[in-house]
């Protein structure tokens, strides 16, 4: 008789299929840093589409509510009255295009975000328990979907506001899933060394989202608004199936052995790069802890974790007001003595967007090259206020002194936004506290971006009744919320500075000492 053989160990192949058919087309298996690209590359344009489908609502509301500004019609600011010679290709969309429009707007876009905010916390703690390629993709596919079923109610002829307002829900509630995930799947592969820099250039998905969104919506709105909402939901879809077929999540997710990677590098840029946020040693902790998940009320007490959410509550503030308010601002505004179509100012809106990239890049810079996130994110938020003052104060003059201070407010308003949300969560993501548990990253980085959200969600609304007062009491609650944003990061900015002066003291003395010796 034979002998009994033993069972063959099968080992699930958990490559994405897209990946798998990259390498059966290479003949070959891809490298560490080919992952890494793919990552970054897939990650970005995800997160790109996020922000597109975001945005365009924020453009589609000047074909919704064409007229009934009201704190322009009953109580004209400073050198903005509207005289009912803008320039608009559409009467409006009911209930919208009532006197009450605005604040219906309002409603959405509180609705929305209150949502996205909420919808944050949990999307955090299931994202830290489920394949996030999974995950991500869920997420988008479901928010192309009620994005869509928005524009939809262009062609169903649809003027029932709780269908907007349960869609704009929905719509929020699935787009939570992004932030967390995506910043979980680039900390999985991307080092400590120059994380400011690495994540303010990678960030730059925001703005290129918003960007693209205002482009695509503004030029899709002589269509019909519809079509405003119809496309971006059907691009971030797509991109969602892209999502499912290529990403991966972490170098084990596709047989990496990231410690092998690193050994064999030999120039400490590359280690830099290539050494993963997280710690996957498993000589130090045992595999159950590794694989730990870290608990909500856990993560709160992560120091720093509190000071900076409750920083970017006020930080996301002022930016989301920008990002859902703004074009329909320049649209309502007399430039130059004459008023902009709402194309044009959704186009025009984008310069912020694009201040925005350089205010990310250049916070991530800063703070790497100081070794002080907090100096920098308080330092930004400061310098917003003057910002802010000029554009609000100024802006009317003519076009190019518009766009040249709306340029200046977009670097000063996202350098904080984009640097907290970013480096700050990474850091936080992986803290010292954690003892190396890999399973924090998502959360820490809902936590704080979902209080973020929070403000985000009572910018806007807070914009709608304030503006029936006028558009510079709005300035002022934007100035006052970029200020308190700042001050939230006192301690931590005393206790930044106190390391440097004590570290400026021990070099100091280090090279008295030296010429003593010597």
């Amino acid at each position: 008789m034979g002998s009994i053989e033993e069972p063959i160990e099968v080992v699930k192949d958990k490559r994405p299929l897209g990946i798998r058919f990259i390498e059966y087309l290479k003949n070959e298996k891809l490298s560490f840093h080919t992952y890494q690209g793919i990552v970054l590359i897939v990650t970005f344009f995800a997160y790109t589409t996020y922000h597109l489908a975001r945005k365009t609502t924020s453009v589609v509301k000047s074909a919704l509510d064409p007229s009934s500004d009201t704190s322009l019609k009953l109580i004209p600011f400073q050198r903005s009255p509207l005289h009912g010679s803008v320039s608009l290709s559409s009467s409006g969309w009911a209930p919208f295009d009532g006197s009450n429009g605005t604040e219906l707007l309002g409603y959405l876009d509180v609705a929305f975000l209150l949502f996205y905010a909420s919808g944050q916390f949990f999307s955090g703690q299931l994202g830290d328990r489920m394949n996030l390629r999974v995950f991500l993709t869920i997420g988008m596919v479901a928010t192309g979907f009620f994005t869509a079923c928005f524009g939809f109610g262009y062609w169903l002829n649809i003027h029932y506001f709780y269908y907007y307002l349960f869609v704009q829900m929905l719509a929020g509630l699935f787009q939570s899933t992004g932030w967390p995930s995506v910043v979980a799947v680039v900390g999985n592969w991307f080092g400590k060394s120059k994380r400011g820099l690495i994540m303010g250039i990678w960030n730059a998905h925001t703005s290129v989202g918003n960007i693209t969104g205002s482009l695509i919506a503004s030029n899709l709105l002589q269509f019909g608004w519809g079509w405003s909402l119809l496309v971006p939901g059907i691009i971030i879809a797509f991109m969602g199936v892209i999502v499912f077929l290529t990403l991966p999540v972490n170098p084990r997710s596709v047989g990496i052995d990231v410690h092998h990677h690193i050994n064999d590098t030999k120039t400490s840029v590359k280690e830099s790069l290539m050494e993963p946020l997280v710690d996957t040693e498993e000589d130090d902790i045992g595999a159950d802890e590794e694989e730990r998940a870290v608990g909500f009320i856990e993560a709160w007490k992560i120091p720093g974790v509190a000071t900076y959410a409750f920083s970017l509550f006020f930080a996301k503030l002022v930016a989301y007001t920008f990002l859902y308010w703004l074009p329909f601002y320049i649209s309502y505004t007399e430039i130059g003595g004459e008023y902009l179509s709402s194309e044009t100012s959704g186009n025009l809106s984008t310069l912020f967007d694009i201040g925005g990239v350089l205010g990310g890049i250049l916070a991530g810079y800063i703070s790497d090259q100081l070794n002080a996130r907090a100096i920098t994110a308080a330092s930004f938020a400061y310098l917003s206020i003057p910002a802010l003052f000029l554009y609000r104060s100024f802006g009317y003059i003519n076009l190019y002194i518009n766009v040249i201070f709306m340029f200046i407010c977009g670097l000063f308003v996202n350098g904080p936004y984009a640097l907290i949300t970013t480096a700050v969560s990474a850091d936080l993501g992986t803290h010292n506290s954690l003892k190396g548990h890999s399973r924090a990253l998502a959360t820490v980085t809902a936590i704080i971006d979902g209080t973020g959200s929070i403000g985000a969600a009572l910018g806007p609304l807070l914009t709608g009744y304030i503006s029936t007062i006028s558009w510079t009491a709005v300035f002022m609650m934007l100035m006052a919320s970029a200020f308190v944003s700042g001050l939230l990061l006192t301690r931590l900015v005393v206790a930044e500075v106190n390391v440097k002066v004590e570290n400026y003291k021990t070099m100091r003395r280090q090279r008295t000492n030296g010429v003593e010796v010597a």
